[in-house]
């Protein structure tokens, strides 16, 4: 019998790679653009697919493949992945929790770090010869003992606020229920939370339910002294009013590692000293990355040995596999 087909749109190290080609007939479509259709014409028979938060799996995808019972997604968030096709069509969909808790945590409070004392401001300072020709830079905010909002208090955000006791950060929360084990203040208005703290880290998930739940509401309350933080979804932040506050001055700074429509990003706001943006690397370290590869790898194989994977997504847990 031919090996079953796994097709994998994200990137694997070669160790990955190598395991999979054990027991898989591996199909790299990285580099395919119209990769979904691709699969959908010449690989009906795929068993598996491994791919990543920002490209998923649609719903056209999944019927097009009657012997899929895998959709592997290497990354926390599967807002892309569309589940409910995979129910219908008993196909498990699997995420990889937990392994990038704390570099995402360390890259938000890099952020944080960076946008409150300017790095990117000083560093220019220098190149640009202005330490030279106009003395010291302008004195920049101190993280030590501010109010931090973080909306969304999963995993990550709950390490980020634990991160974040060194720096004697005030930490209260918004999210979609309370949890009462943690020590931190429950908020349960978001409009009320922006007008409470000096940092707003948006650390929840990227759905429907949170579309441009950071609205300019939000971030006229966040004001002038505030600072947003986005580590979540380009979705979940409403990037024209974003960029509205960012240039007339009714939101104080903005640190984004995500946005609406990547890998395109506002060039409205490239020149600005008050902004800090990164290309979506929140847990883009070797480690990290190889530690996501191998769930994401361990959750596929436990499936050929008809066993059940090791993270599934809430909605796929009680599938029979």
């Amino acid at each position: 019998m031919q090996n079953p087909i796994v097709i994998v749109r994200t990137f694997l190290a070669s160790e990955l790679i190598a395991r999979l080609e054990l027991s898989y007939r591996v199909i790299n479509m990285t580099k395919e653009q119209d990769w979904q259709q691709v699969v959908a014409d010449r690989y009906t028979q795929a068993y598996a697919v491994i791919t990543n938060g920002h490209d998923g799996a649609s719903r056209s995808l999944i019927e097009a493949l009657p012997a899929l019972r895998i959709v592997a997604c290497n990354g926390v968030g599967y807002d892309a992945v569309d589940v409910q096709a995979a129910i219908e069509h008993n196909v498990v969909v699997t995420h990889t929790p937990n392994v990038l808790n704390n570099d995402v945590a360390n890259t938000t409070i890099m952020l944080l770090l960076a946008i409150s004392r300017r790095l990117v401001r000083d560093v220019n300072w220098i190149k640009e010869g202005s330490w030279v020709t106009k003395g010291g830079a302008p004195l920049t905010d101190s993280i030590e003992g501010k109010h931090v909002g973080i909306v969304g208090m999963g995993r990550i955000g709950q390490e980020i606020a634990h991160k974040l006791s060194v720096f004697n950060c005030k930490i209260s929360y918004h999210s979609r229920t309370q949890k009462p084990h943690l020590p931190y203040p429950y908020v349960d208005c978001l409009l009320t939370l922006a007008q409470q703290v000096d940092y707003l880290i948006v650390m929840t998930v990227g759905d429907a339910s949170t579309y441009q739940l950071i609205n300019r509401e939000v971030i006229n309350a966040l004001g002038k002294k505030g600072t947003l933080i986005n580590m979540a979804r380009g979705s979940v932040v409403d990037q024209d009013a974003l960029i509205d506050a960012l240039l007339d001055g009714t939101l104080g700074a903005a640190a984004l590692d995500v946005f609406e429509d990547e890998p395109n990003t506002p060039s409205e706001l490239y020149d600005l000293d008050n902004v800090i943006m990164l290309p979506h690397v929140g847990s883009a370290t070797k480690e990290t990355r190889f530690a996501m590869g191998a769930l994401t790898v361990d959750n596929v194989l436990n499936m050929i040995d008809n066993q059940k994977p090791s993270t599934p997504i809430p909605e796929c847990a009680g599938i029979n596999t």
